[in-house]
């Protein structure tokens, strides 16, 4: 089996070899905003996607598909609440 972690503690980045590291809330919520925006710049409709859970809230689900349509411009969301 492979190396196990506890309970993240602090935010890990991946690095350009793909190993995991230690990085500071800012970089790490950088490193979070540049990947939507990629997206985005791929043209969010063909490129990003959400699946929700049913467990979760009503409120929270609601964000989920709000996000996903108002900040990705994309209606690529969908939940298990329908299996």
């Amino acid at each position: 089996m492979g190396k196990q972690y506890g309970r993240l503690t602090e935010p890990l980045v991946r690095d350009k070899s793909g190993d995991l590291r230690v990085a500071t809330w800012d970089e790490a919520l950088d490193m979070a905003a540049s990947g939507f925006q990629k997206a985005i710049d791929q043209g969010a409709t063909n490129s990003f996607g959400m699946f929700s859970c049913s467990k979760a809230t009503n409120e929270l689900n609601f964000m989920a598909q709000k996000f996903i349509r108002a900040v990705m411009g994309s209606n690529n969301i969908d939940s298990c609440n329908r299996t």
